[in-house]
C-alpha cells in the first residue's frame, strides 16, 4: 500500500519520505502495523498585481485591475497533513487502510472571526496487494498529470496565490495549478497498479466522473492511466485520462472529454532537471472540467482546448544542505469550435530556495511572478494582468 501512498507523496506521508522523516509505528497484537506521519507547514507571503491589467478572456487565474494587495499566512501548495496508515498480511494478501486528513492553518482573506478552520479529508482508500499488483480502493490522488504535480518545485511552496478579491484563500495556495498542469485532484476511485519494486509501473483505473460545464450528466465512469520508468537517474512518464458527460439524464448529447501528459526528468546528486506537459479536451486548465466545456451550440459535441508545459532546474552545491530552484511554465486554453476565437494564456515563473534545516524541518524562501493575457482573433487584447509574492515559510514533515 506504500507504493501509491508514498509515490503520492501521499501529498502527504510521501512529502515526509522525501525528507526522511520516520513517522510513529507501532506494532499491534494481530500482526499488523500502526503508522501516524504527516507534515505541518505555514507561510509568510505579501502579494500584489498591477494596477492596469484589463485581460478578461475566459480562465484567466490572475486578477486585473489592482485586486489583490495584502499579506497573509496560510498553508502552501502542500496542505498540513496528518495521515494514519494500518498494514497487515493474512495469508499471501497483503492489506492496508489509509486515511489522509489536511487541516488548514488560514480562513478566507478578509475574515476576522476564523471559526471551525477546515479540515480537508483528501485520502480514505483500503489497498489489497500481493505478487500480482495492487488494488487501490477509496478516495486518492488522480493518475493523470499526478507525476506533473509531484515533480513542481512550489509543491514545497506557495507559486501562484489563488487569491484574487476578499473572501478567497481558505485553502491551499494553486502553486502551479493552472499554471502548467490540471490538477489531478483526490477522487473515488478504483484504481490497479503492478507490483512494486520494478523500473517500470503501470496503473490504470476507473474514477467517479466530473461535470463539464452544461455536460453534467455522468452514466460511465471516468477512464485514467499512468506509466512510469526510472533507472539510473532517469525517470519518464505517460498518462492519459477518457471522460463522456451527458447535457441531460437521458437522452441528449454526449460529450468526450480526453487528455494525455508526460515528462522526463533526470536527477543526480547535486541537480534535477524536469520537463513536463499535456494536451486536451473538455479537462480545463485548473481542476477538470473548470472553464473546460463551450456553453454554446446545443445538440453539438464540442469543448474548449487547453495545453500546458513546465520546464524546471534544481542545484544542490556538494554537502549542502540549500537546494536552489527555478521554473517556467505556461497553461492554455484555446475556444471550443462553435464560438469566437480567442486564447488565455497564465504563465508563472518561480523562483526558491529549500534549506533542510534538520532531518524533519525544511526552511522556505520563494519569488513568484505570474501573468494572464489574451487573445481574441490572433490579436492580444487590453493589458495583460500580472501578480506577485515573496514567501518565506516553515515545513515540518514527522
Amino acid at each position: 500500500m506504500k507504493r501509491i501512498g508514498l509515490v503520492c507523496l501521499g501529498l502527504a506521508l510521501g512529502a515526509a519520505n522525501t525528507v526522511h522523516a520516520q513517522g510513529l509505528t507501532m506494532q499491534m497484537g494481530n500482526g499488523w502495523n500502526f503508522t501516524f506521519s504527516g507534515n505541518v507547514n505555514a507561510f509568510l507571503y505579501y502579494e500584489k498585481s498591477n494596477t492596469g491589467g484589463t485581460t478578461v478572456t475566459p480562465g484567466g487565474l490572475t486578477p486585473g485591475g489592482g485586486a489583490v494587495s495584502a499579506t497573509r499566512i496560510t498553508t502552501g501548495l502542500l496542505p498540513a497533513f496528518a495521515v494514519f496508515d494500518a498494514k497487515g498480511k493474512e495469508g499471501n494478501t497483503d492489506l492496508g487502510v489509509h486515511f489522509g486528513f489536511a487541516p488548514q492553518v488560514n480562513c478566507a482573506t478578509g475574515v476576522n472571526d476564523c471559526f471551525g478552520a477546515q479540515i480537508d479529508m483528501r485520502q480514505v482508500y483500503l489497498t489489497i496487494g500481493g505478487d500480482w499488483g495492487q488494488l487501490l480502493v477509496g478516495r486518492e490522488l488522480g493518475l493523470f498529470n499526478r507525476q506533473n504535480i509531484l515533480t513542481d518545485q512550489t509543491l514545497f511552496g506557495v507559486g501562484a496565490t489563488g487569491n484574487g478579491t476578499p473572501g478567497s484563500g481558505a485553502g491551499t495556495t494553486l502553486g502551479r495549478i493552472g499554471f502548467g498542469y490540471v490538477y489531478p485532484n483526490f477522487r473515488a476511485q478504483m484504481t490497479y497498479s503492478t507490483k512494486a519494486g520494478q523500473p517500470y509501473s503501470f496503473s490504470i483505473g476507473l474514477f467517479e466522473a466530473a461535470s463539464v460545464g452544461n455536460y453534467a450528466f455522468t452514466q460511465i465512469p471516468r477512464v485514467e492511466a499512468e506509466f512510469t520508468y526510472a533507472q539510473s537517474g532517469f525517470k519518464g512518464w505517460l498518462g492519459g485520462t477518457l471522460q463522456s458527460t451527458k447535457d441531460a439524464p437521458t437522452g441528449g448529447t454526449s460529450m468526450t472529454g480526453w487528455g494525455g501528459s508526460g515528462g522526463l526528468r533526470y536527477e543526480q546528486s547535486m541537480f534535477s532537471v524536469t520537463g513536463s506537459g499535456y494536451y486536451g479536451k473538455g479537462i480545463g486548465t485548473t481542476l477538470y472540467g473548470i472553464a473546460g466545456s463551450s456553453n454554446l451550440g446545443a445538440g453539438n459535441d464540442d469543448a474548449r482546448k487547453s495545453y500546458g508545459f513546465i520546464g524546471q532546474v534544481t542545484v544542490t552545491p556538494t554537502a549542502s544542505k540549500l537546494t536552489i530552484a527555478g521554473s517556467y511554465g505556461s497553461s492554455y486554453l484555446k475556444n471550443a469550435n462553435n464560438e469566437g476565437s480567442f486564447r488565455t494564456e497564465n504563465t508563472l515563473v518561480s523562483g526558491g530556495l529549500y534549506y533542510q534545516a534538520t532531518k524533519s524541518l525544511k526552511v522556505v524562501g520563494e519569488f513568484d511572478y505570474w501573468w494572464t493575457k489574451g487573445k481574441v482573433g490572433g490579436v492580444t487584447v487590453g493589458s495583460k494582468n500580472t501578480q506577485w509574492a515573496p514567501a518565506l515559510g516553515f515545513m515540518l514533515f514527522f
